[in-house]
C-alpha cells in the first residue's frame, strides 16, 4: 500500500477469531498473560504486548501506526489532547538550562506553555518573526535545544518554509518540531522537509466531526522512546475509545480535506471582493505574503481563512453576534463551519502587543471552514457582516 487514501483505510490491528471487518473497540484497563515468564517478559521490555492501557491498547496502537505511515515517520504516541502532546515534548526532550526557539505565532496555550510553565523548571525560550528569516539563525544560542514552530500559524494562516528551516535546525543540531494540525498530514508531511517531531490536536481535523479529544507526538524512534518515557509515568494516555474514533475518523480525512480547501478558497476569493473587508489571508491564495511556500510545500490551502473586518475589535463580535448558520465554539477542523475571534477569545490572554505582534488585529476574525454547501456559509458571513 502506497496511496494516503488507502493506508487510511486500510491500516488496522490484526482481527480477532471472530473476524471482523471493522475494528472493535478494547475498553480494558490490563491485560492478561499466559504464565508468570510472558509477564517478566513484558514488564522487561523483552517481550513485546499489552500490559495496561495507559502504556499501549489495541486501539491506541492503531491509530499511532496509522499516523506513522502517514507522516512517515519512525514511531509515535498518542495523548488525551492535542495541549498534552506539545506539554509532553516539551517535558521528554528538555531539562533546566535548556531554551526553546519558536516562530511568534503560536497556539495560545502553547504561548502560556513556553511563558508561563517552562521557565517553572528553569527552561527559557524566544520568539522570532516567522518575515525575519535571517532573525532565526541569529536567535539560536549555545543551549537551544528545540525549533517549534506551527505552520499554517495559528490564527493568521501564515506560512513557514518547513525545507528552510529544517536545513537550519540540521546545521546547528537542535531538534525540530512542527505543529502540523491546520495542514493534517494529507497537506503536508513535515518530516519530509526535516521535521524530528510532527504534532497534532486529534482533536481536530483527524477526528473532523467535534467528538472527542486527543494528540498525536509521530517522530524519530530515538526521540519518541524519550516521549514513551515520559508518558508512561506521568500518564496523559489517550482512551480507547477516542482513539477508536480518531482511527475511523481518518479513513476519510482525504475527502473531508478536499472539501474543506475547495469551499474554503471559494469563500477566501468572494471575501477579498468584499468592501466590508480589509484583508484575507488563505494560503492558496495569490494575494497571501507566503503564497509560493505554500504551494510547493501543501497540498492544498486547508480550511481555514482568517479576514480582517472594518470596525476593529467591537464590529468583529457584532459579527458573530449576526450569524444563523455558523457555529460560535472554541474549535476549529470540525464537519460544521466555525467562526472565532481571537482577540476577545483564545488569544485575549495575550497583551495587545502581543497580538499585534503575531497579526492578531482587533477586526481578525477566524473561519474554519466546514462540510456544508459553501453557498450557504457564504450566505451567512454576507447577511453577519451586513
Amino acid at each position: 500500500m502506497e496511496n494516503f487514501e488507502t493506508l487510511a483505510i486500510r491500516t488496522q490491528t490484526k482481527r480477532s477469531q471472530f473476524n471482523e471487518h471493522s475494528t472493535p473497540l478494547h475498553l480494558t484497563s490490563s491485560y492478561v498473560f499466559d504464565d508468570a515468564e510472558q509477564m517478566r517478559g513484558m514488564f522487561s521490555d523483552e517481550v513485546e504486548g499489552n500490559i495496561y492501557s495507559r502504556f499501549s491498547n489495541p486501539n491506541t496502537t492503531e491509530l499511532i501506526d496509522k499516523m506513522c505511515l502517514l507522516e512517515g515517520a519512525e514511531a509515535g504516541w498518542a495523548t488525551a489532547t492535542g495541549m498534552a502532546a506539545v506539554f509532553t515534548t516539551f517535558a521528554a526532550l528538555l531539562q533546566s538550562g535548556d531554551h526553546v526557539l519558536a516562530c511568534r505565532s503560536v497556539f495560545g496555550s502553547t504561548h502560556s506553555v513556553l511563558t508561563k510553565l517552562l521557565p517553572k523548571w528553569g527552561i527559557s525560550h524566544s520568539y522570532v518573526d516567522l518575515n525575519e528569516t535571517e532573525k532565526w539563525e541569529e536567535a539560536i544560542l549555545p543551549n537551544t535545544k528545540i525549533i517549534y514552530i506551527e505552520t499554517p500559524t495559528n490564527p493568521a494562516v501564515d506560512i513557514i518554509d518547513l525545507e528552510w528551516l529544517g536545513k537550519l535546525a540540521k546545521k546547528h543540531n537542535v531538534f525540530f518540531v512542527v505543529d502540523n494540525c491546520f495542514a493534517t498530514p494529507y497537506n503536508q508531511q513535515p518530516i519530509k522537509f526535516g521535521a524530528d517531531i510532527v504534532i497534532h490536536s486529534a482533536t481536530k481535523y483527524l477526528d473532523g466531526q467535534g467528538r472527542v479529544l486527543g494528540g498525536i507526538i509521530v517522530g524519530k524512534k530515538e526521540l519518541i522512546s524519550e516521549v514513551k518515557l515520559f508518558a508512561r509515568h506521568s500518564g496523559p494516555a489517550l482512551s480507547p475509545f477516542n482513539a477508536w474514533v480518531i482511527s475511523k475518523s481518518i479513513e476519510t480525512l482525504a475527502l473531508r480535506m478536499d472539501r474543506h480547501a475547495e469551499s474554503a478558497f471559494k469563500l477566501a476569493q468572494w471575501l477579498e471582493q468584499h468592501s466590508e473587508v480589509e484583508l484575507v489571508k488563505y494560503p492558496f491564495l495569490p494575494s497571501h505574503p507566503q503564497h509560493e511556500i505554500a504551494k510547493r510545500q501543501m497540498k492544498s490551502g486547508g480550511g481555514i481563512v482568517t479576514f480582517i473586518i472594518k470596525g476593529g475589535l467591537e464590529k468583529g463580535r457584532a459579527f458573530l453576534d449576526q450569524l444563523q448558520l455558523i457555529s460560535m465554539t472554541a474549535n476549529l477542523g470540525d464537519s460544521r463551519t466555525i467562526a472565532t475571534h481571537p482577540a476577545s477569545t483564545t488569544h485575549s490572554k495575550l497583551t495587545e502587543e502581543d497580538r499585534l505582534e503575531t497579526g492578531i488585529l482587533p477586526g481578525l476574525i477566524r473561519i474554519s471552514v466546514g462540510l456544508e454547501h459553501v453557498d450557504d456559509i457564504i450566505k451567512d458571513i454576507e447577511q453577519a457582516i451586513g
